[in-house]
């Protein structure tokens, strides 16, 4: 779809959506994990955000080999985190507060505890069983290829036979315990328009689509030469991926209008260029712009990384999905805080050293940067996903200790990568009280004494607070249509360090520089400034808001 097309507008062209982590969000029954129970109790923070719609990371039944994407059936609800009729109520509650539920789909792979593995398993090698996977001999007594998981480690396990012999490898891109579907058998095609259908007549809005650029393997699994670099064009990004999208397209179509359904993709691509055939008009609505998220705090290069996406919207259509913060990424007050660079440890994971650096933080830094960075993101056309604990100004937590580690990645390094766990600490909603009001129980991961100064109730309180920036930039984001498609018109500012653009009334200037940046009269006045009233003059590491009045 060319930006010339016209089509109806719909929540996704603007939305702001607040990223769930169900596990660490709120504990509503006292065992230290939080639950769909929880998310119903703190629905009024989020709407007090400003938020238009909520994704929900896994809650599926699953052994938490991997938290939740390691699925063990897609029609029901993790007992951790409630049931279904539990869910219907949050989908309903949400919706009296306007805002949209949207899921998260994990269809590269599922969990060993899957019911059809489990038939897999106890099948003979060639059975239609097996065909839902990618089962295949080795060579010898090595693996069929020489594919690497993503976690660490080869992408193979060898199966025991039903008679006891060393048998057949399946294939994993992640864990041993997440095999694989194999996306060219019909069966499991029609599986996953059942588990579309199930969740849309239950009233969901849409899905978040974990890996969609892995869903269809090279036919002949031929080993991946490392010389042509890490990015395994054999298990990533196939062509034939995106037939499927276009059947998951004609399905959501198929509701009609009114329901407005999302399908947002996950696709890491070594250029973003390849997200094109992704945005197709009749395949994904969006799909995320990692790029932004992974670049340094340098004014050029987040200028580059919006010039980019940008022209890529003109090409597709799609608007932009912007973020800058998920589950999977070290929090952006420590990313952009970093003062002394480490080298990242080898790693199977090509985006793991941008994703999660290393080094030295000074906190201080980095939480005036990612302050800087709210309003460069809420000022870009598109939507933005905001993820939990980012409005609240959280570092990552980087000295867990490694008995509480639960991340497959810590582990299948063998603690060389210290994982994911450090974003995804249980949230402090008060500075006292147990667990710092995340509920009454132990959490599952241990939280810092340091957090209470980040607890919503502090903040709720204080107007300088992230949280109070985070609702003032939301509300003037929405009264000033700036996620509104249109184009990003850069402005000569004359210092390397700043960056600054127009859209419609507004100009944004962020300042990744140390020296003081005084805009043009003709800018106008500051509406909102990432450190306070800007008066005429941007800060270093800051971000303001300028609105003209003859505009």
């Amino acid at each position: 779809m060319s930006s010339t097309s016209p089509r109806p507008r719909s929540f996704w062209d603007d939305a702001v959506v607040y990223q769930l982590y169900v596990r660490s969000f709120a504990d509503s029954d006292g065992d230290g994990i939080g639950d769909l129970g929880g998310v119903i109790e703190r629905l009024g923070h989020i709407a007090g955000l400003g938020a238009d719609a909520i994704w929900l990371n896994p809650c599926y039944p699953s052994p938490q080999a991997d938290h939740g994407y390691d699925i063990a059936g897609y029609h029901g609800v993790n007992p951790d985190y409630g049931t279904l009729e539990t869910f219907d109520r949050l989908v309903a509650e949400a919706h009296a507060r306007g805002l949209r539920i949207l899921m998260d789909l994990v269809p590269n792979h599922c969990s060993e505890r899957h019911p059809w593995f489990a038939a897999a398993l106890a099948a003979a090698p060639g059975s239609p069983e097996r065909a839902r996977f990618v089962f295949r001999d080795g060579r010898g007594d090595e693996p069929p290829n020489n594919w690497q998981s993503v976690f660490g480690g080869p992408a193979w396990t060898r199966v025991t036979e039903p008679d006891g012999t060393p048998g057949q490898w399946y294939l994993h891109l992640f864990t041993r315990e997440q095999p694989d579907f194999d996306w060219r058998n019909p069966e499991v095609l029609a599986y996953f328009d059942d588990v579309l259908r199930f969740w849309f007549d239950r009233g969901v809005d849409g899905f978040r689509i974990d890996v969609c650029h892995g869903l269809i393997k090279d036919a002949a699994l031929r080993d991946w030469d490392p010389a042509d670099g890490s990015y395994n064009a054999y298990s990533w990004n196939r062509p034939e991926v995106h037939d499927i999208f276009r059947r998951w397209r004609s399905l959501a179509d198929g509701y009609g209008p009114d329901r407005d359904l999302l399908l947002v993709g996950e696709v890491w691509v070594p250029d973003p260029a390849d997200l094109d055939g992704y945005l197709r008009p009749d395949e994904l609505h969006q799909a995320f712009s990692f790029d932004l998220l992974v670049q340094p705090w340098q004014a050029g290069a987040l200028r580059g990384a919006i010039e980019r996406a940008t022209a890529r919207t003109r090409v597709h259509g799609a608007p932009a999905a912007w973020t800058l913060a998920n589950h999977d990424v070290h929090r952006a007050v420590t990313r952009y805080g970093i003062v002394r660079p480490e080298p990242a440890p080898a790693s199977n994971d090509a985006f793991a050293a941008l994703m999660r650096p290393r080094g030295e933080v000074d906190a201080e830094l980095g939480d005036r940067r990612a302050r800087a960075a709210l309003l460069l993101v809420l000022a870009l056309p598109g939507s933005v996903f905001l993820y939990q604990g980012e409005e609240l100004g959280l570092p990552e937590v980087q000295d867990l200790p490694d008995e509480a580690r639960q991340d497959p990645v810590f582990h299948r390094t063998g603690g060389l990568e210290k994982g994911r766990d450090g974003c995804r600490v249980p949230l402090p909603w008060t500075a006292d009280g147990p667990a710092f009001g995340f509920g009454t129980g132990v959490p599952w991961l241990p939280q810092p004494e340091w957090f209470a100064r980040y607890a919503v109730d502090l903040q709720e309180k204080d107007g300088t607070s992230t949280l109070q920036l985070y609702r003032r930039a939301i509300r003037a984001r929405r009264e000033l249509g700036l996620g509104a498609p249109g184009p990003v018109e850069w402005l000569e500012t004359g210092a390397d360090a700043v960056l600054a653009f127009r859209r419609g009334a507004l100009v944004c200037v962020v300042n990744t520089g140390t020296s003081v940046f005084t805009p043009p009269a003709e800018w106008g006045e500051d509406v909102l400034g990432s450190t306070g009233p800007a008066r005429g003059a941007v800060p270093g590491d800051a971000a303001a808001w300028l609105v003209s009045a003859a505009t």
